[in-house]
This record gives C-alpha cells, structure tokens and sequence, in this order.
C-alpha cells in the first residue's frame, strides 16, 4: 500500500495536538512524515525535526518557504496537517490550496469569518481538498448511528441533545500553560468554550443526525474573573424540518474530564452515547426494552481490532486520516471526514452564537 507524503506545520516540541495528528498518521501506516514547519521559533522547529527524523533540508522556517519549495520537488508533499492555533490556520491552508497541495486542518475552520472566508475562496480555485478534524466522527458507533438514522431507524427526528463538558479551565491558568494561553485569548482562539468543543459537538450532532442548523439562540459566560472567552454556552438550536436542540458545552463544569455527549429521539426510537463510553450504544425502541449496541458488533467496518477491545480517540483520529488517504491516493470524495463545508458550518455557529448572546439571546436566523 503506497503512502502519503505527509508535511506538517506547527507541531513542534511541546505541543499537544500535534502528537495526536502524527500517531493518527501511523496506526494504520498510511502516511509518511517528510518535512515540516513545525515552530516560528526557527531553533525549536529545527529541534523537533530532528526528533521526528525529518531531514534537514526539509525542515522549514516558515510555511511560505516550505509551500513553494514542496510544490517543485518531484518527490514533495501530497498533504500537510496544519496543527497550528486557530488563527494561523488561515494562511498556511491558502499557501498550501494554492501550491495544490491537500490540506488536513485541525478544527475549528479559523478564529475569525473573515479567515474563514479566504480558505473559502482558496479552496474553490485549488485542484488541492480540504480536509477537517473532526475526530468524533471517526467513531465507530457514531457512523453506525448515521446509518440508522438515515435508513429511518429513529423516524423522524424530533430532539437533538448534545453537550461537550469539562472542568480544565474551572479557575484561572497559569501564564505558562501552553494549551491555556492560546485558547483563552480571543485574537488567537477566536471564540472560547463554543470553538474549542461547542464546534465539536455540533459538528457531532449533524453528522450523526444529517440535520441542518437553521437559527440558534445562545447564552454565553464567562465565569473565571478577567477571562476574554466564554468558559460556558447554552445554546438552543432549530434544526430543518422541525427538530429542536440543546447543545451545551463548559470548560468549568466541574467533575467532568471529557464529557462528550449525544442523545438523538426520534418518532420511533432514541439513541445515547458518550464519547467517554465509546465502544456501547444504547438504543430503545418505543415501548421496548434498551439495547445495548456494541463496537464490533456493529460498526465492524470502521473497527481495527475484535470486540471487548475497546478503541478510541487517537483510533477515531486514525480512521479520519485512513479515509483521507484513500481519498488522495484512489481521486474519490472522502464522505465520512469534514471538510470545509462543514467547517463553514462551525464559523457560523461561533459567529452566530456571539452576536446572540450580545443581544441578550435573541434568536439568529442562519
């Protein structure tokens, strides 16, 4: 099985989210890592890859450079992650659309419309796609779920409850805090609690559901003194046809690490998963007992190992990264993995939730 060319940009010593892309990268050895702008601090970048076996010559000061010097190399990059805070994914995805390289962008889309708008605009003249990470859906029991929902196990939907719950930011961080620092400043971040998970989780709920937001009325709040971010959202949502949501995602919601959550009802039937629990998948049927649906079980297809041995995040990531293999390496769509459509989706529930929660709630029309 040939594989992907792989570059990177950000990612360097000390990062987080960019060990999780490259091990992704590797379960299924689908890629190969090749070269990287991995730090704007040009000793950092160089040290990271050294420790990544990225040779020298490939390891980039900047994304600019490495953009235009992979695009002439017979043997440069197919794909490059771009691992980066939110507000530097908009220029190096346009360098790279541009170049006609394909782009795996961490989510959200960007910090702002505005960047949003460029990648947008670069990725509609690009012979290059344009892949975002939204991991959850990688899971198993939550493609299953699509699946029964789209062939009307459910009936038609009527309730969509989704939350995102966690309690690293439930007092005031640390100047050194890396993760911290970023994600609480707006210029860099963007938005607070509803880009960091509220995107996860709506991104979640319509993937899962194949329903469309249509408005959203969103309360947000800051509760740690002198934070710029929101670390709270409540958000109702009025889904195409009729269906109704509550999404709620917290970053001081104390006793909760990773507390992804979906609860889907139909005419018919209801579902309910946690990502913390993500190898199970409790179905009922009106007036029927629960089942307890399992990865392996269903879902066998999306699975690497027999059932009883669970999988999860870092899997759910692999699966993405396999499907866009298969798309850059076979020319076919990647239907499973988000993609900028869907990330345009989550700029405009950040950007619609801010507006509503300055007009104190008052209801956004999409």
């Amino acid at each position: 099985m040939r594989r992907v060319r792989l570059g990177m940009v950000g990612g360097g010593q000390g990062a987080f989210i960019g060990g999780v892309h490259r091990i992704a990268a590797r379960i299924d050895d689908r890629y190969t890592l090749v070269a990287g702008a991995l730090s704007s601090n040009a000793d950092r970048a160089a040290a990271s890859a050294v420790e990544l076996g990225i040779h020298a010559d490939r390891s980039y000061s900047d994304f600019e450079t490495m953009a235009k010097a992979e695009s002439a190399r017979d043997d440069g990059i197919e794909a490059v992650a771009i691992v980066t805070p939110n507000h530097m994914h908009a220029a190096p995805a346009v360098a790279f659309l541009k170049a006609g390289i394909h782009v795996i962008c961490d989510k959200p889309l960007a910090a702002t419309p505005q960047q949003a708008a460029q990648i947008e605009a670069a990725a509609a003249t690009s012979q290059a796609r344009f892949f975002l990470t939204h991991n959850y859906t990688g899971y198993p029991l939550m493609r299953h779920a699509r699946q029964m929902i789209a062939q009307g196990d459910l009936g038609k939907i009527r309730v969509v409850q989704v939350e995102y719950a966690q309690d690293w930011l439930t007092e005031a961080t640390a100047p050194d805090n890396k993760q911290a620092d970023w994600r609480t400043d707006p210029v860099r971040a963007g938005g607070g609690a509803i880009g960091d998970i509220g995107t996860h989780a709506l991104n979640l709920a319509c993937f899962v559901t194949g329903l469309v937001p249509q408005a959203l009325s969103a309360d947000l709040h800051s509760f740690v003194p002198g934070r710029q971010v929101d670390d709270n959202a409540h958000v109702q949502l009025r889904f195409e046809g009729g269906a109704r949501g509550m999404l709620w995602a917290s970053q001081v919601a104390v006793g909760h690490e990773n507390g992804l959550r979906l609860r889907v009802y139909g005419e018919k039937a209801g579902i309910d998963w946690s990502q913390e629990q993500p190898n199970a998948l409790r179905f009922t049927a009106f007036g029927q007992p629960p089942q307890i649906l399992t990865r392996g079980a269903v879902g066998a297809q999306w699975a690497r190992i027999p059932p009883g041995h669970p999988e999860g995040y870092l899997e759910a990531f692999a699966t993405l990264y396999s499907d866009v293999a298969d798309a850059i390496i076979n020319d076919h769509i990647a239907d499973l993995v988000p993609g900028l459509a869907e990330g345009m989706d989550g700029m405009w529930f950040i950007d619609a939730c801010q507006r509503s929660s300055v007009a104190d709630a008052a209801w956004v029309l999409r």
